[in-house]
C-alpha cells in the first residue's frame, strides 16, 4: 500500500534522516495551513497545534517506508501520526506530544532555515 506523508524536519532533502525516503517519490513541497508551531529541541524539529503555516515536502512512501519513520518518530510515543490535506491528497504528519519541552519557537516554519 501506498501512503502520502508530510515531512518538515530530519526527513527532508539534504537533512541527516533524508535517507528513510530514498526508495520513496517526492510530490513536492507543501505549505500547511496556520494551524501549526514549529519547536527547535535540538537535534530535531517538534511540530504542535499553533498559528503558524509549515514548510515542507510530501513523500510518497510504501508500507515498509511509513513503518520505519513511524519508529523514528517513536509512534505512538513522542509523536502521534495525524492527516491533513495537501496540494496532492491527504498525507501522514507527525504531531510532536512532550509540550514541555517546547522552548525555541521556528518562527519561519521552516527546518531548514533554523540556524
Amino acid at each position: 500500500m501506498q501512503h502520502l506523508v508530510f515531512v518538515y524536519g530530519t526527513l527532508r532533502q539534504g537533512e541527516c534522516n533524508h535517507h528513510y525516503l530514498a526508495n520513496s517519490q517526492l510530490l513536492g513541497h507543501f505549505d500547511t495551513p496556520p494551524e501549526y508551531a514549529l519547536y527547535d529541541l535540538g537535534p530535531y524539529p517538534g511540530l504542535v497545534e499553533g498559528h503558524h503555516a509549515i514548510s515542507g515536502e510530501v513523500y510518497l512512501v510504501d508500507d515498509d517506508t511509513l513503518a520505519k519513520i513511524d519508529e523514528l518518530e517513536d509512534v505512538p510515543v513522542e509523536y502521534r501520526r495525524e492527516r491533513i490535506e495537501t496540494t496532492f491528497g491527504h498525507a501522514w504528519i507527525y504531531i510532536y506530544q512532550e509540550s514541555d519541552h517546547l522552548d525555541i519557537l521556528i518562527e519561519s516554519g521552516d527546518w531548514c532555515q533554523r540556524v
